[in-house]
C-alpha cells in the first residue's frame, strides 16, 4: 500500500500522519491501517462520512457519528478520513497539540468545511490559525474534476477568487485540492504552512482510487492523523 507522509507533518516527534493509496477492496480498514502502523485497531477513529459540513469534537469513547471533519487533543487516537477523488485534509496545531482530518467533496468545499473545522478548533481549544499546519492529499484534480455552472457557482462562493476552476465549453473544471488551500489561507493558516500533494486521483487509477474513473464503483484511500 502506497503512504506518503506530509513533508510538513513528519519532523513532529508525537505525531502520525500520512496519506494512503488504495486499499482492497472489501478489506478491513482499520485492520490494514493497524497493522501498517502497530497500532490498536481500536484506537483508530473513523467518522459517519456524508458529504456534510460536520466538524466533530472527539473527547470521549469511539461511538461514530455523522460527521465530515473530526478533531481531536486526546492522544493515541489515530482519526482517519476515507476518500476516492474528494479533497482529504490534515491539521495539525502543535502549540495547543490538536489534531484533525476532514473530507472535503464538492458538497464539502461549498459548505466551507476546512474553514469551518479552523473556526472550531479556534473556538474549543484556544487555537490560532497561525499555529495550524495542514497537508492536502491526493484527490481528483482540475485537469480531470467536470461539473456543471451549478457546482462550480457553490465552490467559488464559498471560496472566492482564485485560479481553481477554468471552462470548457458550458463545463467547468475544478480543481478542489486548491480551492480548499485558498479556503485555508482565507481561514488564517498561513501559506507557508500548507503542504498540497501533487497527484491526481483520476490520472493515477493504479495507485488510487477514483469515483469518476470507475463510475461510481471505486474502494478508498485514507488520510490519518494522531498524537502519542
Amino acid at each position: 500500500m502506497k503512504v506518503i507522509e506530509p513533508p510538513n507533518l513528519i519532523d513532529f516527534p508525537y505525531t502520525k500522519a500520512f496519506f494512503t493509496g488504495k486499499f482492497p477492496p472489501g478489506k478491513d480498514i482499520p485492520e490494514i491501517v493497524s497493522g501498517e502502523c502497530g497500532i490498536s485497531k481500536d484506537s483508530i477513529y473513523l467518522p459517519v462520512q456524508r458529504h456534510t459540513a460536520i466538524t466533530y469534537v472527539l473527547e470521549t469513547g469511539y461511538d461514530p457519528v455523522v460527521a465530515d471533519a473530526v478533531i481531536t487533543r486526546r492522544r493515541k487516537v489515530l482519526l482517519g478520513i476515507l476518500v476516492a477523488d474528494c479533497v482529504p485534509v490534515l491539521l495539525y496545531d502543535g502549540v495547543k497539540m490538536v489534531a484533525g482530518a476532514v473530507h472535503a467533496g464538492w458538497r464539502g468545499t461549498a459548505g466551507g468545511i476546512l474553514k469551518g473545522t479552523v473556526r472550531v478548533m479556534e473556538e474549543r481549544f484556544g487555537c490560532s490559525a497561525a499555529d495550524i499546519l495542514a497537508a492536502i492529499g491526493p484527490s481528483i484534480r482540475g485537469c480531470c474534476y467536470e461539473v456543471g455552472r451549478d457546482v462550480s457557482t457553490a465552490i467559488q462562493e464559498a471560496t472566492g477568487r482564485g485560479d481553481y476552476f477554468s471552462q470548457r465549453g458550458d463545463k467547468y473544471l475544478v480543481d478542489l485540492a486548491t480551492a480548499n488551500k485558498i479556503q485555508a489561507v482565507n481561514a488564517g493558516i498561513p501559506r507557508e504552512n500548507i503542504w498540497q500533494a501533487g497527484e491526481c486521483t483520476f490520472c493515477n487509477p493504479d495507485e488510487f482510487h477514483s469515483y469518476r474513473y470507475t463510475k461510481g464503483t471505486a474502494g478508498r484511500q485514507g488520510g490519518f492523523i494522531g498524537i502519542w
